[in-house]
């Protein structure tokens, strides 16, 4: 067996955190894991793509173009950019809460509606699920624990080789003692609402 993970998004949304916490489950369940990250403009709110493989074998983390497991979309137009990740069978857990980028922000350009974007996914891969991630991280306390919501969110794709306990003991294990309780809550949220 040999699993392929895209996790895409902005800088500062958690995607990095995402990938260790994805990456060391799979190596407490004894696979082998190769990751590569791309973030060169992250602190900026840049595009931050990871990759991670994990399976018997696995010694690099690139994967070709179609590839793709999984795309986890930490933002919705950043999901549709990288869709070429993707094949027909593809499972998509995308974020419904856009981040725009500065030239939206300053009035310059407009950011396509997150309708239109879903409904281009959905021509790839009928296997898309929507969360709104950072909604039920402010439920849980904390807009910034949306990326523990898309980790539990991961723990309920049909399929999906690493169990709930262990992602969300790695989860424990990656966060800081004082937020501990706001990302358990928000894993849990996430999990919840992709089990529905």
């Amino acid at each position: 067996m040999k699993y392929s993970v895209q996790i895409v998004g902005v800088g500062g949304q958690g995607v990095l955190l995402a990938s260790m916490v994805l990456g060391n489950a799979a190596k407490d369940a004894g696979y082998d894991v190769a990751m590569s990250e791309v973030h060169g403009m992250a602190q900026r709110g840049g595009s931050v793509l990871c990759t991670l493989r994990f399976g018997e074998g696995v010694t690099s983390p690139l994967e070709a173009m179609g590839g793709a497991d999984l795309l986890l979309g930490f933002e919705p137009a950043e999901t549709c950019r990288n869709l070429r990740l993707c094949n027909k069978d593809s499972s998509v857990v995308m974020n419904l809460d856009p981040l725009f980028p500065s030239m939206v922000a300053a009035g310059f350009e407009t950011y396509p509606p997150v309708d239109d974007i879903v409904a281009a996914v959905r021509k790839v891969t009928p296997n898309l699920k929507t969360i709104d991630a950072t909604s039920l991280a402010i439920e849980a306390g904390k807009a910034v624990a949306a990326n523990a919501v898309m980790i539990g969110a991961v723990a309920a794709v049909k399929g999906f080789p690493l169990g709930r306990d262990l992602l969300l003991e790695e989860l424990k294990r990656n966060v800081p003692a004082k937020f501990l309780d706001i990302n358990v809550k928000a894993f849990e949220l996430g999990y919840a609402r992709m089990s529905e």
